[in-house]
């Protein structure tokens, strides 16, 4: 017997349509953002995102929370920090 047409997927408690890509909800964590899942005729595929290797001792996640990259060698490692600061304190004036 054969199906009229693609297959959904289950994940969890929820179901996805064919192609359809999320990333999973894993109790207590929440949304793992840097796992995506895909529904292929009603099987789940999931990858973790693939990094570059980084090649510093500290390395930073600024524009990508899944992914480390370098720190500028000029910027002290909590030069971000203290920009985001003196914003917050300029607006609570």
């Amino acid at each position: 017997m054969q199906a009229d047409g693609p297959r959904a997927c289950r994940f969890g408690r929820r179901w996805y349509l064919n192609n359809e890509s999320w990333h999973p909800s894993v109790p207590p964590f929440g949304e793992m953002k840097c796992i995506l899942c895909w529904c292929v005729s009603g099987e789940t595929h999931c990858q973790r995102q693939e990094c570059p290797p980084t090649a510093c001792t500290s390395p930073a996640r600024r524009d990508n929370p899944c992914c480390a990259k370098c720190r500028a060698p000029d910027a002290p490692p909590d030069a971000r920090e203290k920009v985001h600061d003196a914003r917050a304190e300029a607006w609570s004036r």
